[in-house]
């Protein structure tokens, strides 16, 4: 599949105690350049977010947002503190000895003795931690890979139709080279005999002449080169992949062949068709910013 580097994501996961977010975006940029925020919780998990986000992504500057929720009801546990409660029943026993009282301590009693139950913040182990995260960002850079891919084809479609106008162009700039040759050498003819009036022309100066001409404003080359860049560019788009720099050089290729073309021409329509063909390669490589 061919990718675009502009996209978004969302992935979230959960448990009883924690649920994790993760939103991303990108837009385009020459290497992967990736941003992150996240609680100070999850700091030590940079490098596993880094690494999992390089399976996905190759080109890009990606913003990466991740929130860390815990639930209160389900963060808070009971602690039954024995010892101190032994410790408590002890010297009430100590002192109904002591004293000959009654023992009337209860349950009741017992338990609203300072630190005999207290409350304790329930902390995920870090593996939970690390699994819910790591699930999460997979389930985002899924979705947000599968946003890429849609917008990729979208662009392959508008870049293909592109590449085969570019083809009809190079085309009709190969058809009309004959026939500029031609035109230049009748109205070279015509313009000699305009000048010798009634004196006899050695045709095999005309044709001297012609020769050089049409060397002078041969885009055979050029022409037979661009084509190969274009087809070879088609390939690439339907082959798929990270070929975005691939394609990047090429299109500099062809711009390079197009420039050429247009500094020999010496007939008007051939500078037009030249001059189109100049404008669609730029529409070309400005797509072509967009693939990753």
């Amino acid at each position: 599949m061919l990718n675009s580097m502009t996209g978004f994501g969302r992935g979230e996961m959960a448990d009883d105690r924690l649920k994790i977010t993760v939103e991303m975006k990108s837009v385009n940029h020459r290497y992967l350049d990736l941003g992150i925020k996240m609680p100070k919780k999850l700091n030590a998990y940079e490098a596993t977010v880094r690494n999992v986000l390089k399976e996905y992504i190759q080109r890009g500057k990606v913003d990466v947002f991740i929130s860390y929720e815990e639930f209160a009801g389900n963060s808070i546990q009971l602690k039954y503190n024995q010892p101190l409660a032994k410790e408590y029943m002890d010297i009430c026993k100590q002192m109904q000895e002591e004293f000959d009282l009654l023992q009337d301590v209860s349950v009741s009693m017992l338990v609203k003795l300072p630190e005999v139950i207290t409350m304790e913040q329930v902390s995920e182990d870090d593996e939970t931690v690390e699994a819910l995260l790591t699930a999460a960002l997979r389930k985002a850079c899924e979705s947000f890979v599968s946003a890429r891919e849609k917008e990729g084809e979208q662009l392959k479609l508008d870049l293909c139709a592109k590449l085969d106008h570019m083809l009809t162009l190079v085309e009709k700039v190969e058809e009309r080279s004959p026939a500029v040759v031609e035109e230049y050498r009748q109205k070279l003819t015509d313009k000699v005999k305009e000048m010798l009036a009634d004196t006899s022309i050695e045709e095999s100066r005309i044709l001297t002449e012609v020769t050089i001409f049409s060397d002078k404003i041969c885009v055979d080359e050029e022409t037979v080169r661009l084509a190969a860049h274009i087809r070879s560019m088609k390939e690439f788009l339907q082959k798929g992949g990270a070929v975005g720099r691939k394609l990047d050089f090429i299109a500099q290729e062809m711009n390079r062949e197009a420039n050429t073309t247009l500094s020999k021409c010496n007939d008007l329509e051939t500078s037009g068709i030249a001059i189109e063909l100049k404008t669609e390669i730029e529409k070309v490589r400005e797509q072509i910013q967009n693939i990753e």
